[in-house]
């Protein structure tokens, strides 16, 4: 089995003092190679024959590339619409056993999670979490005799691991009914989160240990708690498991090497600590979150004027993508601070640019600043500062010289929110 490559996230914390404290955060998603003919994601989100005008604007999905941003989403991964049922294990050890009710830690994470899947998907996603073992189910080995640490490969601990999951819970659970799995450790199996996160998601991954005749290809582990000592745990530490399941439905890790710099806080792929955040719409488009119709494609030379609503708010367009390659392109939509996006301090349109060639963890997505330099305009924990004013407001444009595209907005409907754009291409 070819081995699967690892990716880590440093959150970015304002102020010194927190900017060292969380230095060593970190998270990591896996995508092992599939071999199964399934698909994830909608049909709608896939074809190109419903909406010809649309075609130019689905990047392809590159070879070789993990969790590319493509459409569509390759196959193996689990599908994003529609009822999904996430079976929720919470696992302890002998030399750590689990502290408290199970179902405590399992209420860390719900119903919040699934609130969240609700709102950012539009009610498109009902996720359904279900625990049918209630209590700890306890590892037959130390936890350290698995070898798990930060970037940790699948082999062979998490393969030993998945199989004694497997050995202890087949007999009372019935895999095959359930689209994805969660694997709640208990906190006190290895480190805090302040030192280092473990939490992985191994996804598309054909080759798992299978249970009831299905494989175990999208599971996610999520260890410890990710309480930076801000007080908001309660509210945001369970934002760690979206994030995670974000991967078992295809999306890539937004941050890269040196931290949030290339999204910021504007998708939950990228930062997930701290304040509550949304997907951008490239995703809820790739996701199936949004219809074809809610997409203006601008492939053609000339100038094109759009208006685009707030991607919180159901319905109207929501997205303008100006292709640059087969590969590549320009996203443009609106963010305001509502739904899901609680942090947006300064609303207006947001433009990034998108690359399917480009793997998870290096930057397969970037957020143009329409302020650089600035230092932003919030002072919220764990929210990349310098981007978080990204967003361009009414008489402001971005040109890419090279490529010949300017983006212009043209006015702000005060009443919904709704901005006019108008993109140019050479």
């Amino acid at each position: 089995m070819q081995q699967t490559r690892r990716r880590i996230r440093r959150p970015v914390a304002l102020g010194a003092a927190a900017t060292l404290a969380l230095a060593g955060l970190v998270t990591a998603s896996s995508t092992l190679p599939d071999r199964t003919s399934a698909s994830a994601g909608p049909i709608a989100a896939r074809s190109a024959t419903d909406a010809p005008g649309l075609a130019p604007c689905r990047i392809t999905t590159a070879l070789g590339i993990q969790l590319s941003e493509g459409i569509p989403t390759g196959p193996g991964y689990a599908r994003s619409t529609g009822e999904v049922r996430a079976l929720t294990l919470m696992i302890d050890f002998p030399d750590a056993p689990g502290e408290g009710p199970a179902m405590d830690r399992f209420a860390e994470f719900f119903p919040q999670t699934t609130d969240w899947f609700r709102v950012s998907s539009y009610g498109r996603l009902r996720y359904r979490p279900e625990a049918p073992l209630p209590g700890w189910l306890r590892m037959p080995m130390p936890f350290a005799s698995y070898g798990i640490e930060r970037g940790s490969p699948y082999e062979p601990g998490y393969r030993r691991l998945v199989q004694d999951i497997v050995t202890a819970a087949d007999p009372k659970v019935d895999f095959g009914e359930y689209d994805l799995v969660n694997v709640l450790v208990t906190p006190n199996a290895g480190p805090s989160a302040l030192d280092t996160v473990l939490s992985v998601t191994f996804s598309g991954n054909g080759e798992a240990p299978h249970a009831d005749g299905s494989p175990l290809a999208n599971t996610s582990f999520v260890y410890s708690r990710q309480d930076d000592g801000s007080g908001t745990y309660h509210e945001t530490g369970y934002r760690v498991l979206p994030h995670e399941n974000g991967h078992v439905f295809g999306l890539p890790d937004l941050y890269t090497a040196e931290g949030g710099g290339a999204v910021g806080h504007w998708d939950i792929m990228s930062e997930d600590w701290g304040a509550n955040n949304d997907l951008l719409a490239w995703h809820k488009w790739k996701l199936g979150w949004l219809d074809n119709d809610q997409v203006r494609c601008a492939s053609a030379s000339g100038s094109r004027e759009y208006t685009l609503t707030p991607l919180a708010t159901k319905g109207g367009p929501k997205l303008a993508f100006v292709p640059l390659t087969p590969e590549s392109g320009y996203a443009v939509e609106v963010r305001t601070r509502d739904g899901n996006d609680e942090a947006v301090c300064e609303p207006g349109v947001l433009i990034y640019h998108v690359q399917s060639d480009v793997d998870t963890g290096h930057g397969p997505v970037t957020v143009v600043d329409s302020d650089r330099d600035s230092g932003g305009c919030t002072r919220r924990p764990n929210v990349h500062a310098e981007l978080s004013d990204a967003p361009y407001r009414p008489g402001e444009s971005f040109t890419d010289r090279e490529s010949g595209v300017r983006v212009t907005v043209l006015s702000e409907d005060p009443k919904t929110g709704a901005y006019r754009v108008r993109v140019t291409r050479a």
